[in-house]
């Protein structure tokens, strides 16, 4: 029976059948009001969210350095003190979390159960084991908490911008702290901490730059996209002023993918032009300073006059050599790890994570290591196939974003030694948590109630005019 006949009874103006709805416009108006009532967050508890505020302040900490700055802090353990915070509200209410954790993250705790037991075979023990104790288990604690708490969008999206804007500011307290001079002898270095280094902070710069893209890309107001311009263009100077070769390397293969995500797969035009005007631009100011294109030219001629290379690449050639025959004598366990330089009396680090791994924890180290990276990858992979990345469009920026910072990662990591360090397993964690939210089962039924809404809409629109036809008709 046709609508016009169940409205008016007759079937004088009897229309064409029209297919059998199934959907009930009763049932799908009440789908938005309970969807709250199905969609729980993992972190809505009292020891989550505490878990959380400090694990956003220890992220704070580490990337900021607030003690570079005030004159007494550094005597207090403010970090240490948020981390155990954070650890502690995760095991209070671990009995509460939904959410397995991760392969990539029960390897890296893998990863410090196998360190542990260098240190047992290492060439200095001590040394071994201040590096796996005061260090490397920072990292892995960092990546669980990271991995396990964080359990929103908007979660993951603050411990982003403290991440970015921390970097960005050091990157400029740097600049005009220790203003770089015209050539290379007085290159950029950073603050303090990890970050010190120029190499270090070069590669930093590089990893977050996308993150600062994307929050810019993201940002609601002129002033906050403003603030965001302003900055990645000081992270584009900071890592010209470090004359940092390795630096330049990632930040370009950064830049590459960059336009690649957010400017042709996210169909900005006016970001892929601005790109092409900033190559310009760039290479311009490359050639204006003196001695920065001949440092460049040594990643292919050599030590050449006026590079202010003083032999580092013959150098680190040497070291790179010792570091792979150290690996072949010890391919189990290696030497222990930060005991390179001791071992081999070299007393400098291999500036190659890779081989730093291999010829510190062994093969099996290094093994692993590759193992979390694949398995990082593999994540960001699946992210753009679920229901939430299509729906969300932070979504879809933070995936980019970590797709360039982890890329860029992998590239500068073949130059610097970042073993131990926190930042690579931040992003390790960045990715379990967006892949976690991405494929939690409630976030795609609450996308899929938004899609029967619109439909059931759709439905009562078309029930509607089918009405008023058929009123018309009877009049």
């Amino acid at each position: 029976m046709t609508f016009y006949d169940q409205k008016f009874g007759t079937p004088a103006r009897r229309t064409k059948p029209q297919p059998a709805r199934v959907t009930k416009p009763a049932a799908t108006e009440a789908a938005p009001a309970n969807r709250s009532a199905q969609v729980v967050p993992h972190s809505t508890n009292k020891q989550g969210t505490f878990a959380y505020r400090a694990l956003l302040t220890f992220s704070f900490l580490y990337f900021a350095r607030p003690e570079d700055f005030i004159p007494g802090l550094a005597h207090i353990p403010i970090g240490k003190i948020s981390g155990g915070l954070a650890i502690l509200g995760l095991l209070l209410s671990w009995g509460k979390l939904k959410a397995k954790m991760p392969l990539a993250i029960k390897l890296v705790l893998v990863l410090l159960a196998h360190m542990c037991l260098t240190v047992v075979f290492a060439f200095w023990r001590g040394g071994a084991f201040d590096i796996v104790v005061n260090q490397f288990s920072k990292a892995a604690m960092v990546a669980v908490l990271v991995a396990m708490i964080v359990s929103t969008v908007d979660e993951l999206r603050k411990l982003l911008w403290v991440q970015s804007a921390s970097i960005a500011a050091m990157t400029i307290a740097s600049i005009f702290i220790h203003p770089a001079g015209l050539g290379a002898s007085r290159r950029l270095w950073g603050v303090g901490g990890v970050f010190a280094n120029p190499n270090d902070l070069a590669i930093s710069i590089a990893i977050n730059f996308p993150l600062c893209l994307a929050l810019l890309l993201g940002a609601k107001g002129i002033l906050k996209k403003l603030t965001w311009g302003v900055a990645l263009l000081f992270l584009l100077y900071g890592v010209v002023a470090t004359y940092s070769r390795s630096g330049l390397i990632a930040m370009v293969v950064c830049l590459i993918i960059c336009v690649w995500e957010f400017g042709v797969k996210g169909r900005r035009p006016q970001l892929v032009v601005a790109a092409i005007l900033l190559f310009m631009g760039g290479v311009a100011a490359g050639l204006s300073v003196p001695g920065y294109v001949t440092r460049i030219e040594t990643l292919v001629e050599g030590n050449l006059k006026g590079s202010g290379d003083q032999g580092s690449l013959e150098a680190r050639r040497e070291l790179l050599m010792q570091s792979i025959q150290t690996t072949l004598q010890h391919p189990i366990f290696g030497v222990g790890p930060g005991n390179f330089q001791a071992y081999t009396k070299s007393w400098r680090v291999t500036h190659n994570t890779y081989t730093e791994l291999s010829s510190e924890t062994g093969l099996v180290g290094l093994g692993i290591f590759l193992a979390i990276l694949y398995l990082t990858f593999r994540s960001l992979s699946k992210v753009p196939k679920t229901a939430a990345y299509k729906a969300d469009p932070k979504i879809q920026l933070f995936t980019a974003a970590l797709r360039a910072g982890l890329t860029a990662y992998i590239v500068g990591a073949a130059f610097a030694s970042t073993s131990y360090t926190l930042y690579p397993y931040f992003m390790v964690a960045y990715v379990s948590a967006l892949y976690k939210i991405a494929t939690t089962p409630e976030l795609n039924q609450d996308t899929q109630s938004v899609g029967k809404s619109l439909n059931s809409r759709n439905t009562r629109d078309l029930y509607g005019k089918q009405e008023q036809h058929a009123l018309a008709g009877a009049r």
